[in-house]
């Protein structure tokens, strides 16, 4: 997934007052921390079992539920049976763009499949602010 920033460009050019790789490695270290931030909303939310569309995620169906309930996990849609989808989300950045992903491909088909029926991953437009004034912060 990837996502972007919304700012005016005066903001930016009288916030970035240096040249060069200097300014590169600033931008990439602000952009890392932004994705960083990403996924702790991404799962912080996940946790609460909220969508980024806003609302609940919709219930399990009556068989998963109590498949759930057999192995010891609760029946409020949280996506997280083992831990191992949302955990293996990871970030990389360049000083262009950060991307937000799956390192296993296993996770992130289940993350795929989840994501049809109970959209959590992307960010809303309050979140979208939020994580332009985390670059911002860590621009220097």
């Amino acid at each position: 997934m990837q996502f972007s920033v919304k700012t005016n460009a005066k903001e930016v050019s009288r916030r970035i007052g240096k040249k060069g790789k200097e300014l590169s490695a600033s931008v990439r270290r602000a952009l890392s921390i932004t994705a960083q931030a990403g996924v702790g909303i991404i799962e912080d939310r996940t946790a609460k079992g909220r969508g980024f569309k806003g609302g609940f995620f919709k219930k399990y169906n009556p068989t998963y539920a109590a498949f759930r309930s057999k192995r010891g996990r609760g029946s409020t849609p949280d996506l997280q049976f083992t831990g191992k989808m949302l955990g293996s989300i990871t970030t990389k950045a360049n000083s262009k763009q950060a991307v937000i992903f799956f390192t296993r491909a296993a996770e992130a088909k289940k993350a795929a499949m989840n994501n049809k029926s109970r959209p959590f991953f992307g960010f809303n437009r309050k979140e979208e602010k939020q994580l332009g004034q985390v670059f911002f912060r860590n621009l220097k």
